[in-house]
């Protein structure tokens, strides 16, 4: 099992699909369904032995949430905050680029 390359709260942009979004969850590795594995074509299907992310995703049109994949993953270098409705239930504003968790065990 290897380290996690994103943290919770960070902004990052898809590799393939044109999204962005914020780092609200991470598992080490593949942690949903088998339906939703084999519903990606075999041939771009990411390997499961790799961290997965839960993103509050946005594109032009919409909002969701999304789960993908390290290796689908870069660094939003836009420096643009987000949009996603889930972002105030969930994180305190942007700080330079990265949203802060709002109930963190470690901040008062």
């Amino acid at each position: 099992m290897r380290e996690a390359q994103f943290g919770i709260g960070e902004i990052v942009r898809h590799r393939v699909h044109p999204f962005r979004g914020v780092i609200f969850d991470v598992d080490p590795t593949f942690n949903n369904t088998e339906e939703w594995w084999l519903s990606i074509p075999e041939k771009v299907r990411p390997a499961r032995d790799q961290p997965y992310y839960h993103v509050l995703a946005e594109n032009a049109e919409t909002t969701y949430v999304a789960y993908v994949s390290e290796q689908n993953l870069l660094p939003d270098e836009t420096g643009e905050a987000c949009r996603h409705p889930q972002i105030v239930e969930l994180f305190e504003g942007p700080y330079e680029g990265r949203y802060h968790p709002r109930f963190s065990p470690t901040r008062n």
